[in-house]
């Protein structure tokens, strides 16, 4: 009978000193525990119509246009947008340009990230700058919209600024009152003769942030 009794406390013992060895697990660090989603949201953003395929403000669209060709991916007509699929390592890219025009760029990628159950952290926007000069590439994490109608209208829609975007540098070489007519105007001669390899550096951009991480992609892109 003593013996019984002193192999239940001697267990009970062990069990004690082996909680006492079990690391203490905070809610931020379950958190960090679940489990990484391996799908990432890739928006352009642009205008829908002929008369806007080539402006400056739809370097969104042409960035996209340029990794599907080169990836031969096509894209299809869904809800608020057309879409390509592309996967890569592992991972699966969705490809999203929004016919929603610019100024309600929101809608469609709330709709896609719930759709296919994208975290914020794996959205990327790209967008047109005119605070840089041409082809400069800024990756950031977050920000404000620097009054950028589309990503004003994303802010706003998802409640959050916290995604990040790829800001490309159209220059602000327009004179007084004519900054829609030079946003929404074609590219000139030079610009389109540096473009395609400016276009091809988006596309590398694009698969390195999913493969790579935000952190290594603007180490490695930004100023670029």
């Amino acid at each position: 009978m003593l013996k019984w009794i002193s192999d239940i406390f001697s267990s009970k013992q062990k069990e004690d000193n082996t909680d006492c060895m079990k690391p203490e697990v905070h809610e931020h660090q379950k958190n960090n525990m679940k489990s990484v989603s391996n799908k990432f949201l890739i928006v352009g953003l642009g205008n829908i119509g002929a008369e806007y395929v080539n402006t400056r403000h739809n370097i969104g669209f042409k960035i996209l246009d340029n990794f599907a060709k080169k990836e031969q991916l096509s894209f299809q007509t869904v809800k608020l947008g057309a879409l390509a699929e592309y996967k890569f390592k592992g991972r699966t890219f969705f490809l999203l340009k929004p016919n929603t025009y610019m100024n309600l760029s929101g809608k469609a990628v709330q709709y896609w990230m719930d759709k296919e159950n994208i975290p914020l952290e794996n959205l990327f926007v790209i967008t047109d700058d005119l605070n840089l000069s041409f082809g400069t590439i800024r990756i950031k994490p977050k920000g404000s919209d620097g009054g950028h109608n589309g990503l004003k209208n994303i802010n706003l829609v998802l409640n959050n600024n916290q995604y990040t975007r790829f800001r490309f540098g159209i220059s602000d070489e327009f004179k007084k009152g004519k900054q829609v007519d030079y946003v929404l105007g074609d590219w000139d001669e030079a610009e389109k003769t540096a473009l395609p390899e400016r276009l091809d550096v988006a596309s590398e951009i694009i698969k390195s942030f999913g493969t790579a991480g935000l952190e290594n992609t603007m180490t490695t892109f930004n100023g670029k």
